[in-house]
């Protein structure tokens, strides 16, 4: 069915300010609405990405992030509506920055991996530090070293964590409980990681026995493409009271944000200031899944139902009192960890009630990318990036050189104007953000 750019915009209505409605009919056997969330400067690159699909310019065969929100509302089991968040482009059957909640007592509903992505469980995690920027400026470009080459970086990396078969078992099944166990964590560790850091339905038997196999060198690396491990001052803080709970309670407070790391991380930024990770003060203030699917309880239509929530390229952002929340949490919401691109600034958001209605307690998880890997390589030149972020005082170490563009800032959306977009619509509020001071990528 191949319509007009005119034709398609009679089944886009704006809400308000910062969302707008896809009516169903946008693609064919809609079962429930779509929504999406933008601003100004959002909304004008999605409404540009479906216009230059009109015109037959796809984006590397990928249908436009709108359309992709449209099919999964077609998808059996669906409630209340298909939902794109600020940070939304287009991925492999969900779009990424899509997340939608499907009825456990239909029996026609789906799971669907696509609803997940490739990257699963991929996630964030932020520690904090009792050091100040002037503590960490003067040896940036050592502590960056010293990570760089402390930590297994890029494809095909080996893990530092011996491991056999049965520990890999152990580890899939009892999550946080294993790395406590080993010595990898503290106890308080586990209050801090979404749902406590253990799955408590997860079976390794379901697991095939290659993904086991593939899996077993890389506990403890930080993988490629888009994962990194940032050294981040406090920017600004928003929120006072959220964070002094999150143990933040000035500007220039070091921080680190990692994409799935370990203590050995906390450990080697000890070694570099000859101190503890005790002595720094070095805790989680929370850890974070961008790509996963759960059963959760939601009200929908006045009644209580379970669902199984895809989050793919979105962050759960439960509201204060929420019982799956650590009591440290409980008044302020959930803590939700938003990384920027490198270079960027990154956020610490909260949850809301509001979010809890409006998006099953959801809200973004990055910038969302602007220009393909391809177009990222073709537009951009190696050496500028580096010299733009060396001017912004930024020390980086990269495990692969065609990364530099990949993921330099200009190949992202603002993730100002997507915390922001959340922030307005009410589905999160801001608490704290951060800058980078020494990045390390896979």
């Amino acid at each position: 069915m191949s319509r007009n750019y005119n034709d398609e915009l009679q089944f886009l209505e704006k809400i308000n300010k910062n969302c707008w409605r896809i009516k169903k009919g946008f693609v064919p056997n809609m079962q429930v609405e779509g929504v999406f969330y933008v601003n100004d400067a959002l909304e004008k690159l999605m409404f540009e990405e479906l216009r230059n699909a009109c015109r037959g310019g796809g984006v590397g065969g990928f249908l436009p992030a709108m359309k992709q929100i449209g099919n999964v509302a077609a998808l059996p089991g669906i409630v209340h509506r298909s939902i794109g968040l600020p940070d939304v482009h287009s991925g492999y059957g969900f779009a990424i920055g899509n997340m939608a909640a499907f009825d456990m007592s239909d029996p026609e509903a789906v799971v669907s991996p696509g609803g997940v992505g490739f990257d699963i469980n991929c996630g964030v995690r932020l520690l904090r530090t009792n050091l100040d920027e002037s503590d960490v400026q003067p040896v940036k470009e050592q502590l960056a070293q010293a990570m760089f080459d402390h930590i297994p970086v890029g494809v095909g990396s080996k893990g530092v964590i011996p491991m056999n078969a049965k520990d890999l078992e152990e580890a899939l099944e009892m999550g946080v409980d294993w790395s406590l166990r080993e010595g990898y964590a503290w106890a308080e560790d586990k209050e801090h990681c979404e749902e406590y850091g253990r799955m408590l339905q997860a079976d390794p038997n379901k697991v095939s026995a290659r993904a086991k196999k593939r899996g077993l060198p890389q506990l403890g690396t930080l993988g490629a493409g888009n994962h990194y491990a940032e050294i981040q001052v406090v920017d600004e803080i928003f929120n006072e009271y959220a964070a002094k709970k999150m143990g933040i309670d000035h500007k220039g407070q070091v921080c680190v944000m990692i994409h799935s790391g370990s203590r050995g991380l906390g450990h080697q930024v000890a070694t570099v200031f000859n101190t503890t990770p005790d002595d720094l003060d070095l805790h989680v203030i929370y850890d974070v899944s961008h790509n996963i699917a759960k059963v959760e309880q939601h009200v929908v239509d006045g009644k209580e139902r379970t669902l199984l929530v895809h989050r793919k390229g979105s962050t759960r952002a439960f509201p204060p009192h929420h019982p799956l929340i650590a009591v440290d949490y409980q008044l302020t919401g959930q803590p939700v960890l938003i990384g920027g691109t490198m270079g960027t600034c990154s956020y610490v958001l909260t949850g809301t009630e509001q979010g809890m209605t409006e998006t099953f307690g959801t809200t973004c998880h990055g910038a969302g990318r602007a220009l393909s890997r391809a177009k990222s390589r073709r537009n951009l030149d190696f050496q500028d990036v580096l010299d733009k972020l060396a001017d912004m005082g930024i020390a980086i170490r990269v495990a692969s050189p065609k990364l530099v563009m990949e993921e330099a800032p200009e190949s992202y959306k603002n993730v100002t104007d997507v915390v922001n977009t959340c922030h307005d619509a009410g589905i999160s509020k801001k608490a704290i953000k951060l800058r980078p001071i020494a990045v390390i990528k896979g």
